[in-house]
């Protein structure tokens, strides 16, 4: 399913954004697995950018996590422990329950609609197979949730857990059997959200990423295992 379009078009938004993103979806969808090495020459190949916009995107995504840089190595996709994600699906749980809630009950209503129509793109995307689109449709989804909120800040906090939690996503949504839970699962928030239901919407979000993490923390505890 790593199928992401690497090569930057030159327009709208400024090329170190554009660069940003295209390195995000690398590797939330496996292009770049956890430990690689990311060679700038090679990235200035597969983006067809220069090598500034790659070192400026580098340093916004190692300021997110999603990069360490070693001496005498340089930058590697990070990989996350099972306790630092036990303790980000934590926070996030009760983030994300919070703005489902407050998006229920202060949303507009073209904020819902814009909330149902990314569900509707999110289930499309599911069933379509690619990778790509499907990271591309649960960001969108996510980032409407945040703005329906209305709360400022827990945009801020929760797109910082987001930008973490992009290294386990993918693995999260594709083992089996759990893509189709993960589509029912933001159907019922949006159905609470549509409903103005609060504690429901809060509820259902919490569902929703206690499910993702079971599955996140249990592939991280066999991975680690493997390796003991």
């Amino acid at each position: 399913m790593a199928d992401v379009e690497l090569q930057v078009a030159r327009q709208n938004a400024s090329l170190r954004i554009q660069v940003e993103d295209r390195l995000r979806q690398a590797i939330a969808s496996g292009r770049f697995k956890p430990g690689q090495r990311l060679v700038e020459r090679e990235l200035c190949e597969l983006l067809a950018v220069g090598r500034t916009s790659v070192r400026e995107a580098l340093r916004q995504l190692e300021a997110e996590g999603l990069i360490t840089s070693f001496a005498h190595r340089g930058p590697v996709v990070s990989t996350i422990s099972y306790e630092e994600a036990d303790q980000l699906y934590s926070v996030r749980a009760l983030l994300e329950s919070f703005a489902g809630q407050q998006f229920a009950e202060n949303g507009t209503a073209e904020d819902i609609a814009e909330l149902e129509r990314r569900v509707a793109e999110f289930a499309e995307a599911a069933e379509s197979g690619s990778g790509s689109r499907l990271i591309a449709a649960k960001t969108a989804f996510y980032e409407c949730l945040m703005n329906g909120s209305g709360n400022a800040f827990v945009k801020q906090m929760l797109t910082s857990l987001h930008n973490r939690v992009t290294l386990l996503r993918m693995t999260s949504m594709t083992q089996p059997g759990r893509l189709k839970h993960s589509v029912s699962e933001i159907q019922e928030i949006s159905a609470a959200i549509r409903d103005r239901n609060g504690p429901k919407a809060a509820a259902a979000c919490k569902h929703h990423i206690e499910m993702a993490a079971k599955v996140a923390l249990d592939y991280l505890r066999k991975s680690e295992a493997g390796k003991s």
